[in-house]
């Protein structure tokens, strides 16, 4: 006998359980699959949860996927997109970005004084029939300013909340000439580093200048550090602290009234005994040991570094130096220079830390990568940012390995630059990956080349790899520190989670 609603016992489970089955099995067709994400992807632009209909919001807030708690902070919220910058300043011949912003964050591409047209412009170089009016400099200097204030005001920012710089010189003459004009443009200037360089990517240009800042009202505020540390002679400021993060000049070792001063070099008459680059590299770490306890930091805490040495056969020393001082070292990026702004002056060390116990963390990353020799790490996960060591073209057990670069047999068949530069890119990719993001997540890029006649070969590989490519800066440098490598590539990206 059937029951009142004239339908087996268990027939209206069995019809659920079927319609179940059905959608689920929908579901995991790749098509539907590719819907329903289309869908999610929808109701999150305007406004709703993934998966859930306008009709069904009355589900409490905070229960709802893809809500974000009001205790999160606003630096969390933000570090959810990252945005391409596109100004009126000119647009660049290779395959990068003018500028990425992420979260508060902005990071600038390396500036230098041409249209992309004709190379330097008129208005950036003197008359060749007054060559005793004006300063090549300057008028360099200047263009590249005025563009990168387009760039900042097109990310919702400006000069005043740069407070990062990286200024590369082909000429260490023309440093006081260019810092007449900065001075102009930096009410509180930022933290500095400059160095000499081989070359730049376009003919004549004497300055590239890199610059990371924020955008105000996105959660950070904006920190003068000072410390007892030596007062730089030029117009910089020691350091910024950041929101949690704390960017400090580069220095040298100088106390700026003598030079190098007389602790920091070996006594003429004893000249078999200590090591300069030792002496030098041990005053400088402690002066930057001042500058991060005058922020609430310590270098226990410095997370990224890059170095620039005059000479790299005076790297080994300085990493023994080096040891003394990062229980857990940071990653670390070191290049020749041609030279720095105090003479006599071996090396600048250039380094980014956190002030950790806010709620920020800094995470070792590790990937199946070779691990350097040396005394650093691959990268580091800091406050939603992956920064990653300088990795070039190497194996770290034979050198420049058989895969990155050309048969000695068949010398006409491929290019060392492309194999190089795809060996590192490699590399990288795993690195981002085990930090949980990719190269797609990249938003700064800093490229140092051995021989600046290898960079439209470099540039080819890169567009391989970057579907949205990052802000970039690209300079020459004396060398790097295995045999034979061309190029050395350091990223930051952002971390998913």
């Amino acid at each position: 006998m059937l029951p009142r609603s004239g339908k087996e016992p268990g027939a209206r489970f069995r019809s659920k359980h079927r319609n179940h089955v059905r959608r689920t099995a929908d579901r995991n067709r790749p098509e539907l699959r590719c819907q329903i994400a289309c869908r999610a992807t929808k109701s999150l632009q305007a406004g709703r949860p993934c998966g859930v209909a306008s009709s069904r919001l009355a589900r409490p807030a905070k229960h709802q996927r893809g809500y974000v708690s009001a205790r999160q902070s606003e630096k969390e919220k933000w570090a959810m997109k990252m945005e391409v910058v596109k100004s009126g300043a000119p647009r660049p011949l290779a395959n990068y970005s003018e500028a990425m912003v992420t979260g508060p964050w902005i990071f600038a591409a390396g500036q230098l004084a041409s249209d992309f047209k004709t190379g330097v412009p008129a208005e950036a170089r003197k008359h060749p029939n007054f060559p005793f009016y004006g300063s090549d400099i300057k008028l360099q200097t200047r263009f590249v300013l005025e563009n990168l204030k387009k760039t900042f005001a097109a990310a919702g920012s400006s000069l005043d909340n740069v407070f990062k710089a990286q200024v590369f010189l082909t000429d260490l003459n023309d440093f006081f000439a260019f810092d007449e004009v900065w001075k102009e443009y930096f009410k509180v200037p930022p933290a500095r580093t400059t160095v000499g360089t081989t070359g730049l990517l376009v003919k004549d240009t004497l300055v590239e200048i890199d610059l990371i800042g924020f955008v105000p009202g996105k959660g950070v505020d904006k920190e003068v550090i000072k410390s007892n540390a030596p007062r730089p002679l030029a117009h910089y400021n020691e350091g910024f602290k950041i929101g949690d993060f704390v960017y400090a000049a580069g220095q040298i070792a100088s106390d700026y009234k003598t030079g190098v001063p007389a602790d920091t070099m070996r006594s003429p008459n004893f000249p078999f005994y200590n090591s300069d680059i030792k002496l030098q590299t041990r005053y400088i770490l402690e002066n930057l040991k001042k500058t991060f306890e005058a922020a609430g930091s310590s270098l226990d805490d410095v997370f990224k570094a890059q170095v620039f040495l005059t000479d790299l056969n005076n790297f080994n020393a300085f990493d023994e130096v080096w040891k003394e001082y990062f229980k857990l070292p940071p990653a670390r990026t070191t290049v020749g220079t041609t030279g720095l702004l105090v003479k006599d002056t071996l090396v600048e060390i250039d380094l980014i830390g956190c002030v950790t116990g806010k709620g920020t963390t800094k995470e070792a990353v590790k990937s199946n990568a070779p691990q350097p020799l040396a005394n650093y790490t691959e990268a580091f996960k800091v406050g939603g940012l992956v920064f990653a060591a300088g990795q070039l073209a190497s194996d770290f057990r034979s050198g420049v390995p058989a895969e990155a670069r050309r048969h000695s047999n068949f010398p006409y068949y491929n290019s060392d630059i492309k194999l190089q530069a795809r060996f590192v890119l490699e590399n990288l990719k795993k690195t981002f990956e085990a930090a949980g993001s990719s190269l797609d997540q990249v938003v700064k890029a800093q490229v140092f080349l051995t021989d600046l006649n290898n960079f439209n070969g470099f540039d080819e590989v890169w567009k391989e790899y970057f579907k949205v490519p990052p802000s970039r800066t690209t300079i020459g440098t004396t060398g790097l520190l295995v045999k034979d490598t061309l190029v050395e590539i350091d990223l930051i990206g952002v971390a998913n989670d």
